[in-house]
């Protein structure tokens, strides 16, 4: 192999051998085969104040160096080595009984390898490959270095069909770039799959392929908490040794001491990404079942009827009976897990945000730990060491942004203004850093809630610093998904430093971060006041602005000079007050033609973080019932009819009048399903109280699942059931005075009229 290659961590591990930590890292070369790397020269540490050391009673098998180093509050540190990774927590308890606490000592090992070697998952690597095995190239004990790369990842969507009590496996399909199978177990030959004689076959096949096709990536639909959780559970039952691996190895299921959303296996140089997580994280949708997925992103569902009354019966009677069908549906749910993700762009945006963090792409999401590989380099190049994590978070109520009270009615011309990455702007203007707050003496910047921090000591805002310019330069190259990535890691900043599972958390600098935030919205608002406009409304880096343009004078020339006034403002103000240099930028978002804030339900008074907005023909919708999936069709349709009459100045009654007519008929009985979520996986906790979903739920039975559609009736909630007939006796006065009355109520008085007149029954409005 020619030239020094690049290439792309993909799963960080360690192993003993001989009982010498071993540092393996799984990756694949640009350009090239996957490879991996051994390090045995590296071994596990973590700090201790000096003055504790005398609280080691014993040090057999330590090396003790005590160095340059100190911890955050300028105590010198000593570098405490071990032997073995495993002694390292063992070590932590004891001396945290005897009242020491260890600095850094829950980083796991190979991630201490990474962050000290200075590495993200870019790699570049000295040597030459020493040998090859698996199709792998391996290094052994190279030097590294950090790279930035661009690699082609293969991957592989996997899904099993299963009996109904996930008992026994049926068939599995594996579809990538140019792999299109399905193996199935059957007495005869399957048109477009391939027949095996029994489940145990079945699974040394699916190992035998997968280690053919040799993915560096595994997907699938629920593909951990299912799929290979049921195929290890086989595997173990029919004595089937499952290597789905690169390498050696058997599936493992790590129990992850933290909370997280989503289940993790790690396989021997794979990584395996459950699509349910990478979309969850992209897109809001009332459920994340494949087949609403796949309707909402690709206009399609799965093969077997979705209004099936029992899908699981389904596949059993397609096994049976029709062989073929069932390997078609087998294929097809593969197929949609690729469409879904090549359609958002989920696997390049996992692959920038591993390139920008630093973390393996199954935990990309981790942004405590994304933090930890960002931060703890550049603290250690100034002499410092972390502290652990506190296992009892820093009391202390981390405050909100600012919402200014929204001023009710219906608007023209509303200018949005919005402050951009608000945020990471004040951190980068104010250096809002956790050594920053560490190192505040004399001269430190004070922030609103009386945090102090240090003029000069801060990492955060080069960090951000740095990021903001990748971030430009990945939009001038039409890098969306570089873009996302930049955008997404910046956001996080603040929410890991209010998070008590981050290290350096503290509510002082958390409430500064907002603080700041509050004191800005509230000069924007003041500033504006002084031009004549007025403030409609303000929530965290947001205001909605009246605007009053001369005659002949264009609504959008006047808000973007309003917006160059006040940025100008604002940042005088700044340097004015604190003697920095502002970051914020303040953009004109757009200007509505017409903007409406709806009243709190029975009040005068604004409703918060609900509006609509009508620009070029278009509805805008924040908050509203209309987009709310909990709300019925009918409210929906009800609220997005009367806004649009409302902003085009068309007559709203008569159409009102004939929705009215609609559901008196039972014309729209399809369109007063509720959706609803239960909360509790078991229905016998809801004993007080017991709500209409949950009624509707006892009712379905086996058939309930986690989302509910029901309808109101005569006898109460009944379920909505796939492939079951609609319920009857649709209790209408429900639907127009529980779906309807609210929605036109909080409309219905701009234009001086009321929802009983729809109903016939003229009545005197009151006055607002």
């Amino acid at each position: 192999m020619a030239g020094v290659p690049d290439g792309i961590i993909l799963q960080p591990s360690y192993r003993l051998r001989g009982g010498v930590p071993v540092v393996r890292l799984f990756g694949r070369l640009d350009a090239g085969p996957p490879f991996l790397i051994e390090d045995d020269r590296f071994r596990p540490y973590f700090f201790l104040r000096s003055r504790d050391l005398e609280k080691l009673k014993r040090r057999d098998g330590l090396t003790i160096e005590v160095g340059r180093l100190v911890d955050l509050e300028g105590q010198k540190v000593a570098r405490i080595g071990f032997d073995d990774p495993m002694e390292m927590p063992r070590w932590r308890q004891r001396l945290e009984k005897a009242g020491a606490h260890p600095l850094e000592g829950d980083l796991r090992f190979p991630y201490r390898y990474l962050i000290d070697h200075g590495l993200r998952a870019g790699v570049r690597i000295e040597e030459e490959p020493v040998q090859a095995e698996r199709g792998l190239a391996y290094f052994y004990n190279p030097t590294l270095h950090p790279a930035r790369v661009r690699p082609v990842l293969a991957s592989l969507s996997l899904d099993i069909e299963t009996s109904p009590d996930a008992g026994r496996v049926l068939s599995f399909a594996l579809v990538g770039e140019g792999v299109d199978e399905v193996y199935i177990v059957a007495d005869q030959r399957v048109h477009r799959a391939r027949r095996v004689a029994d489940e145990k076959t079945l699974l040394e096949t699916l190992a035998e392929r997968l280690r053919a096709l040799d993915p560096d990536i595994l997907v699938g639909w629920n593909v951990v908490g299912f799929d290979l959780r049921v195929l290890a559970r086989r595997a173990e039952a029919l004595g089937v040794r499952l290597e789905l691996g690169r390498v050696p190895g058997e599936m493992v299921f790590p129990q992850d001491p933290h909370f997280t959303r989503q289940d993790r296996v790690e396989i021997p140089g794979r990584v395996v990404l459950d699509a349910i997580g990478l979309v969850r994280e992209a897109i809001r949708l009332p459920d994340y079942r494949l087949e609403t997925v796949a309707r909402a992103v690709l206009g399609k569902g799965k093969l077997i009827d979705h209004e099936a009354p029992d899908a699981a019966a389904e596949i059993q009677r397609l096994y049976r009976e029709d062989p073929k069908a069932l390997a078609a549906y087998n294929r097809e749910d593969a197929r949609l897990v690729n469409e879904i993700l090549a359609k958002e762009g989920l696997l390049a945006l996992a692959v920038e945000r591993s390139q920008l963090c630093g973390m393996p792409l199954d935990r990309v999401s981790a942004s405590v730990a994304s933090f930890d590989r960002l931060y703890l380099p550049e603290l250690r190049l100034r002499g410092f060491v972390a502290p652990s994590v506190r296992r009892t978070a820093a009391s202390g109520k981390v405050a909100g942004g600012a919402v200014l009270e929204p001023l009710a009615g219906l608007y023209s011309h509303v200018a949005v203004f919005d402050f951009k990455s608000l945020y990471p702007s004040l951190i980068r203007t104010f250096g809002l850093d956790p050594l920053g707050f560490a190192c505040a003496g004399e001269n430190a910047l004070v922030a609103p809630n009386g945090a102090a921090f240090s003029r000069s000591e801060a990492i955060l805002p080069e960090l951000l610093d740095d990021l903001a310019k990748s971030r430009t330069d990945a939009r001038d190259r039409g890098d969306a998904h570089g873009d996302q990535a930049i955008k997404v890691l910046m956001n996080s900043l603040f929410g890991v430093l209010a998070s008590p599972g981050c290290r350096f958390a503290d509510p002082e600098i958390a409430n500064a971060i907002t603080g700041f935030g509050q004191q800005t919205l509230r000069w924007t608002e003041e500033a504006f006041a002084a031009t004549g406009m007025k403030v409609l409304y303000g929530d965290t880096d947001s205001v909605f602005v009246k605007l009053t343009p001369a005659p002949g004078q264009e609504a959008a020339q006047l808000a973007e000079d309003l917006r160059a006034d006040i940025e100008a403002q604002i940042c005088q103000r700044i340097r004015d007050e604190y003697g920095v240099e502002p970051r914020l930028v303040l953009e004109l978002e757009y200007v509505l033609d017409k903007f409406f804030l709806p009243r709190v339900r029975g009040g005068k008074v604004g409703s918060k973080k609900r509006y609509a907005g009508w620009r070029n023909e278009k509805l805008l919708l924040v908050g509203l019932e209309a987009v709310r999936r909990d709300w019925p069709e009918l409210s929906r349709r009800l609220q997005r009819g009367l806004l649009e009459r409302l902003f085009r100045e068309e007559p709203v009654l008569p159409w009102l009048k004939e929705l009215v007519a609609e559901v008196q008929s039972g014309a729209l009985d399809q369109e007063c399903v509720y959706t609803k979520r239960l909360r509790k996986g078991d229905l016998s906790r809801y004993v007080k109280g017991i709500p209409p979903h949950v009624q509707a739920a006892r009712k379905a039975g086996k058939h309930a699942g986690k989302v509910i559609r029901y309808v109101m009736t005569a006898r109460g909630p009944e379920p909505v059931l796939p492939g079951r007939a609609f319920p009857r006796g649709i209790d209408r006065n429900h639907a127009i005075e529980k779906l309807m009355r609210p929605i036109a109520d909080a409309i219905l008085p701009e234009i001086r009229t009321t929802f009983d007149e729809a109903l016939g029954k003229p009545v005197q409005l009151q006055l607002l």
